[in-house]
């Protein structure tokens, strides 16, 4: 290969995007209060969206308030705290008593089909609420850039997102020009 020695500058494939509070607003106005529990357990888990979709109930733990993820990204079990938002959402569920899977299929043999809600419900709202430039997968930056806006530590925010690496989470843990000004504003006498 004539080629082969070209070495390749690398790619900045960090892409940086979360919800803020007025975006967050105009999406669950634009999704619907029926579709919004899907979108907010996303917020306040920082669950993957296929750990999220194929959810089962038998990972459910309320007693402990504990989400299992017996099988991660990296392939080891994940344990995810739900707080009180989180709790509420998943006991009102209409599926607990009638699905293994927390986000059934209409059939309730199946998890709902990811791409299908993506391209039906998820994207359509996206676009009605005029946010640009947003995905699924940045309700997991906004899940870790509110942690580490509320004070919690970096070490934390990397196990509650199930991250190998620091270095992973610190690409999730940026934090909004608001928050960085008033950082500095508390140097002011």
């Amino acid at each position: 290969n004539p080629v082969r020695a070209v070495r390749f500058l690398k790619e900045n494939n960090a892409r940086v995007r979360y919800l803020s509070d007025d975006e967050q607003g105009r999406l669950r106005e634009a999704i619907g209060e029926a579709e919004w529990p899907m979108v907010d357990v996303a917020v306040h888990t920082g669950l993957r969206q296929s750990e999220q979709f194929e959810l089962k109930w038998e990972h459910v733990d309320f007693a402990a308030g504990i989400i299992t993820i017996p099988r991660a990204k990296h392939g080891e079990a994940r344990r995810v705290p739900m707080n009180d938002t989180v709790r509420g959402i998943l006991r009102t569920q209409q599926s607990r008593l009638k699905s293994s899977y927390v986000f059934p299929s209409q059939t309730g043999e199946t998890p709902r089909n990811v791409h299908n809600y993506a391209a039906r419900v998820f994207r359509p709202a996206v676009a009605s609420a005029g946010i640009e430039n947003f995905h699924w997968h940045d309700l997991r930056h906004t899940f870790a850039s509110r942690l580490v806006m509320a004070g919690v530590d970096l070490r934390t925010v990397q196990e509650l997102m199930g991250h190998k690496t620091i270095t992973m989470t610190v690409r999730y843990a940026h934090l909004s020009p608001g928050h960085q000004l008033e950082a500095v504003q508390r140097l002011n006498r």
